[in-house]
């Protein structure tokens, strides 16, 4: 009987030996991808969605036997939206977790101090919403930054379009956040008001976690202001619409496509409603593709109401992913000269939620989204939609990159 014991106590010690060191091969030859944005506080929205986004394209990437015979492994941290947290989560991702590439960044400033620490190690990072116009330009030569976003020297002309050729109106007020964000596309769209010969009548700034916008508003309206044009995040935009309502003073919302955070659209009620902005994707199931994404968004995550909270981050971040495997592919490697290389010369067309990146990078451009590829969406009955019923009919055009 202590015989037959010992053999069992043996064999079940040599099963779970086996098992942990099987369960210690798999983990060291996942490839880590990082995942880096803010899960919590005023940015949740976006960062959020985004990550949910990346989770879906790994899930169906790894059913399908991963990358070069490989399960990817998302690596993921919350940044909080904070400059300093961000450069911690990159050097803990570099030099403990050995990432082979970083995804994410949903902040403009978070991008802009954490990108040297990937740049300095070879490792490419895929911005997927971050979309202040210097993002990918911070270096020189040998560029690991990409992005998948429109950045605001798209998005800028765009609002301007809109509001001074479209709608018409010639006295602009701007109401920017302080963050390097909101002064950054505040600079973009005084560029492009100057383009028009247009002088804004107001130039406002508030900080984050502000919640009276009333001097600053009263100043646009005292200054005969027709439209706000806006560079902010949800909870600092809905703050200028309530205010604009507790005034008696509604002129129309055009900005960024933060306009479409769920925390802007739920915390303005209907006094966001009509608020425009450029999207890179509206949640439609215009496409096969996009009708496949959003049901398998609906069923995993869950959102209230089936409204993913920001559309345009979830979209981003799933074709990120995509984007990345792509290249590891035709690398054959996980080094990041290799994956660089690559993203700048992918031969395979990759079929994304946004559009189809065919040859989407080079050693000199590393935006995939060219200023077609955006329409305008607006706020109604708490749910983003076209704007233009010109838009929605060709909804399920896919809109490709410019080529040079």
């Amino acid at each position: 009987m202590k015989f037959t014991k010992s053999l069992f106590t043996l064999a079940a010690a040599g099963v779970f030996a086996t098992a942990m060191m099987t369960s210690a091969a798999f983990a060291a030859d996942t490839i880590k991808i990082g995942v880096a944005g803010p899960y919590t506080g005023g940015s949740s929205s976006m960062g959020v969605s985004m990550r949910d986004g990346v989770r879906l394209a790994i899930k169906e990437i790894n059913a399908k036997g991963g990358v070069l015979g490989r399960q990817i492994e998302p690596i993921e941290r919350d940044d909080e939206a904070q400059n300093a947290r961000g450069v911690a989560i990159a050097q803990e991702l570099v030099n403990n977790e050995k990432v082979i590439a970083t995804v994410g960044f949903i902040n403009t400033g978070v991008a802009l101090a954490a990108q040297k620490t990937y740049q300095d190690a070879k490792i490419p990072v895929m911005n997927n919403v971050a979309t202040g116009t210097i993002v990918t330009k911070q270096f020189q030569g040998d560029n690991y930054i990409f992005r998948n976003a429109a950045r605001d020297e798209i998005q800028a002309p765009m609002i301007v379009e809109e509001a001074i050729t479209r709608r018409g109106y010639k006295k602009v007020a701007i109401l920017a956040d302080s963050t390097n964000y909101g002064q950054l596309g505040k600079a973009d769209l005084e560029k492009a008001l100057a383009a028009k010969g247009i002088t804004p009548v107001a130039v406002e700034k508030f900080n984050i976690k502000d919640v009276d916008m009333t001097p600053q508003l009263l100043k646009a309206k005292e200054a005969g202001a027709e439209v706000v044009l806006t560079y902010a995040i949800g909870p600092e935009l809905a703050q200028i619409a309530n205010g604009m309502s507790k005034l008696g003073w509604k002129k129309p919302l055009i900005g960024s496509w933060t306009l479409s955070m769920a925390n802007f659209i739920d915390t303005a009620g209907k006094n966001g409603e009509g608020a425009t902005m450029p999207q890179t994707f509206i949640q439609e199931p215009n496409t096969q593709k996009r009708k496949a994404f959003i049901d398998s968004y609906l069923k995993e995550f869950k959102p209230k109401n089936n409204r993913i909270d920001s559309p345009v981050s979830a979209a981003q971040g799933y074709d990120s992913i995509y984007l990345l495997a792509a290249a590891i592919t035709q690398a054959g490697s996980t080094d990041g000269v290799k994956i660089r290389e690559a993203l700048e010369n992918l031969q395979t067309k990759v079929e994304g939620v946004v559009t189809v990146y065919d040859k989407p990078f080079t050693h000199d451009d590393h935006e995939a989204i060219t200023e077609n590829i955006p329409v305008f969406g607006t706020v109604k009955n708490s749910r983003v939609v076209y704007a233009y019923q010109a838009d929605a009919e060709k909804g399920s055009d896919i809109r490709l990159k410019k080529k040079k």
